[in-house]
């Protein structure tokens, strides 16, 4: 059951498409504050709160305060409060089980036991939103109706589901060329390269640098002769410059955020000095959207786009003013309470709060300022590439994720989960997150795997690995300036081909799963507690998660672990791989246990009466044989799998010919009811 309720006079946000009659009347479990907006609700000491997608802390995000506000921030520390996204949707489950969506685009405060351990505040910036009030028989039933009101994930390419490697400081074609050569002449398998802004002429959106890439459409197909998709960035802020046409077009058609005068807001990132084109304006969204076509025509299949925050280095006012400012610092001596205001000077800079306060939009006929609406700009700028998609590319799919989301963006593209570290932290928080950004619909995810920021270790490497195999995006990316990270620059490649070689294994299972959950408004990545909620101890682990129908992974994230304890809520049967050939198998009993994992190892965990459909592997996805797969699974009785599988381009995604059901009974028997006759070899 769902309940809708409205305060005030909201801004239509679009992240519903299933419309909720709204309702008038007290408001069930949550307390209502008569002088300010605000939210509450008393906790028991063993409730717990799920939800809020990409953010900070753990699986239950009880015990800490968290801040819907988009924000261009790469130190993912426990202390902050806010990462790239603003997803309003919590569960709490506890001696009530109910979810809330907050559909507000301003920033949101959830205070979830931090300020007082049992209390609920739920706080935001102004009076104007919609509440959704979900009941429904479990964690996962309430996620589903969300789900469908929200409407269907983003489903990319197959291709997309392979290896990709990426890093900021691929400078032209010979660079790109020599890191497919060293993955093809290693035997690593890779199906992307990234191509990060250096591509571009002086970082301008939908341009290429001919000097760098001087036949660019025939680089791109000599690539895809060897089944390689390059995929480069989109940056929010179009470069203020005469004669560039983007620029110019905008300018004349008045699609660029507005100061209060009316005049074109001057901010700066990447090229300097930019105007961020009004993501909220449907015309100008459509514009913007349009401009894909100069890469999509020239062969390109997929796009990331960042710094939609948006993120800005400085705005031309406040820098003006932080430079009259720094005139009073001359020839003082500089004592302590002057130099913190001056570091606070200087380094409030960037994304300073007052510069969201600067800029407008047009949104539903009103100007309305940037900072009230802020949270929907990555998600409407993804939003304006996917529309282009469907309309310019109406019976194929092409790879969107972005950066900066909101709840609705999950329709048009992924995400990735932003500029982190090389640090163990961040493999944990990878792990953490994935359950959460299911829950508000985004699918198609993973972190930048080794760490985007600081030097990674090839202990790390392989053990982010390790998790990435199973996230949809499975990326390694790294900045200029950090070491070098493409796996066959260390020692032990033949460890790190073994690894993404199991990918490649399980993307029959992986693809399936993922496309079952994206058309079933389902989960693909779930914490234990939401398939075990009878189970107390489940609930308690936040470091294992279900993946699909029949596996479970635990992977080790600790420096110089030879192992890790692992909970299982029911008999599974462990599968150790060194490689898709070279494996172990045990039977483990309900409990705790301690499991040696070798450094170069990958264990999944298979639930009683299920198979895990799996594939010789490949180099690419396009080598990868679907039709023949070994059947990996614990039967005990009678295992029924259903398998989906398509072309991995088009969009009939509802033909009942993708499906085959194939059933493996106790004895080894293997049968299949489906369309396509496909070749099958048991292990069990």
């Amino acid at each position: 059951m769902i309940r809708k309720y409205t305060f005030g006079n909201p801004m239509e946000t679009d992240a519903v498409v299933h419309k909720i009659e709204k309702e008038t009347g007290e408001v069930p479990f949550m307390g209502v504050g008569a002088d300010q907006l605000a939210f509450t609700y008393k906790m028991d000491d063993n409730t717990r709160i799920y939800g809020l997608g990409e953010n900070v802390r753990g699986i239950n995000k009880r015990g800490w305060r968290y801040i819907s506000n988009c924000s261009d921030d790469p130190n993912h520390r426990e202390e902050k409060n806010s990462l790239y996204a603003a997803h309003n949707f919590i569960i709490i489950e506890g001696k009530e089980r109910f979810g809330l969506f907050f559909d507000y685009p301003g920033m949101l405060t959830f205070d979830l036991g931090y300020t007082s351990s049992n209390d609920v505040s739920i706080i935001p910036a102004e009076d104007g939103l919609d509440l959704y009030i979900i009941e429904g028989e479990s964690i996962k039933d309430i996620v589903k109706q969300f789900r469908r009101m929200i409407g269907r994930s983003y489903i990319a390419p197959k291709w997309a589901f392979g290896y990709g490697q990426s890093r900021w400081s691929y400078m032209d074609e010979d660079e790109i060329r020599e890191v497919v050569k060293e993955h093809r002449d290693a035997g690593i398998p890779l199906d992307s390269v990234y191509m990060d802004i250096d591509y571009m002429e002086r970082y301008k959106d939908f341009t290429i640098n001919e000097n760098a890439f001087p036949e660019f459409p025939k680089f791109v197909e000599e690539l895809k002769e060897q089944n390689i998709h390059l995929v480069p960035i989109i940056d929010a802020g179009v470069k203020i410059e005469e004669g560039y046409d983007v620029y110019e077009e905008g300018v004349e058609k008045g699609y660029f955020c507005k100061e209060e005068d009316g005049t074109d807001f001057v901010a700066a990132v990447w090229p300097g000095k930019v105007h961020f084109p009004d993501m909220l304006n449907p015309d100008a969204r459509k514009w913007f959207g349009q401009k894909y076509k100069l890469l999509l025509d020239q062969g390109i299949e997929g796009f990331w786009n960042d710094m939609n925050e948006p993120a800005i280095f400085y705005s031309e006012k406040h820098l003006d003013e932080v430079f009259e400012q720094l005139e009073d610092f001359k020839g003082k001596n500089i004592d302590l309470d002057l130099y913190y205001k001056f570091n606070s000077l200087v380094g409030g800079i960037s994304n300073n709060p007052d510069d969201y306060k600067r800029f407008y939009h047009k949104f539903h006929g009103e100007t309305v300022r940037h900072d009230k609406v802020h949270n929907l700009f990555g998600y409407n700028m993804t939003r304006a590439a996917g529309e282009a998609f469907e309309e310019m590319e109406p019976d194929k799919r092409i790879l969107m994720f972005s950066r900066s989301s909101y709840v609705g963006m999950h329709r048009y593209g992924g995400i990735w989960t932003g500029d982190n570290l090389s640090w163990w932290s961040h493999l944990l928080l990878n792990i953490r997150m994935m359950p959460s950004l299911n829950m508000v619909g985004i699918l198609y995810t993973g972190a930048d795997i080794g760490g985007f920021g600081a030097d990674t270790t090839e202990d790390l490497m392989m053990r982010w690995l390790e998790f990435g195999i199973f996230t949809p995006l499975f990326r390694n990316h790294s900045a200029m300036g950090t070491r070098c990270q493409e796996v066959y620059r260390f020692e032990n490649i033949d460890a790190f081909k073994n690894i993404i070689g199991i990918r490649y294994g399980l993307l029959p299972y992986i693809y399936s799963e993922y496309m079952k959950a994206a058309l079933k408004d389902e989960m693909y990545f779930r914490p234990l507690a939401f398939d075990y909620p009878e189970d107390d101890f489940a609930a308690r682990v936040e470091d294992q998660l279900l993946i699909g129908d029949g596996l479970m992974t635990a992977p080790v994230y600790e420096q110089n672990a030879k192992g890790r304890y692992v909970y299982l809520p029911e008999k599974l049967k462990m599968v150790k791989m060194k490689s898709l050939t070279e494996r172990s198998v045990e039977l483990l009993d309900q409990g705790h246990h301690y499991v040696d994992i070798d450094l170069d190892e990958t264990v999944i965990f298979i639930r009683p009466n299920h198979v895990i459909p799996m594939s010789s592997g490949g180099q690419s996805v396009a080598e990868v044989d679907f039709g023949s797969l070994e059947l990996l699974g614990y039967v005990e009785d009678k295992a029924v799998y259903e398998l989906y599988d398509d072309d991995g381009y088009g969009k009939d995604y509802e033909n009942s010919d993708h499906y085959t059901t194939i059933t493996v009974s106790q004895d080894g028997t293997v049968t299949a009811k489906g369309i396509i006759e496909r070749r099958y070899t048991l292990s069990i």
